[in-house]
């Protein structure tokens, strides 16, 4: 499912998860190289219906969730063409959505990245499950 998915999902059903944390997630399917591959094959042509698969659209369409934090490698290859995370972090500060984006440099989106922050991330979930 990857980051995106962890995103999509909580913004979509957000009474049903108390907390969301995401890795290096695809924030903004429909504006990137990437998202117009997939929604197209199977959403079909109506670009204003994949919006409901994109965590800014889903934003910029009053989807909300109060805690979400999202990390990202600085040296992650995807940044600069498919991820664009500085997009969500405008998307969540015009919804007056607090978003915590970690860019950590040095690190891609790999194991070690993940492996590196992971500890950081259960213990926010932790924090807001009480």
């Amino acid at each position: 499912m990857g980051g995106h998915g962890e995103l999509r999902i909580g913004l979509t059903y957000p009474q049903q998860y108390r907390a969301v944390s995401a890795f290096s997630p695809s924030v903004a399917t429909t504006q990137v190289p990437w998202g117009a591959k997939a929604p197209s094959r199977y959403r079909g042509p109506d670009r204003q219906a994949w919006r409901e698969h994109d965590a800014v659209a889903l934003n910029e369409d009053d989807a909300r969730h109060p805690a979400l934090i999202v990390d990202q490698g600085e040296a992650d290859s995807f940044l600069t063409e498919q991820l664009y995370p500085e997009l969500l972090a405008s998307a969540c500060q015009a919804a007056g959505i607090h978003l915590p984006l970690h860019l950590r440099p040095g690190y891609d989106q790999s194991y070690y990245f993940v492996s590196a922050f992971m500890k950081d991330h259960l213990a926010w979930h932790k924090q807001r499950l009480g």
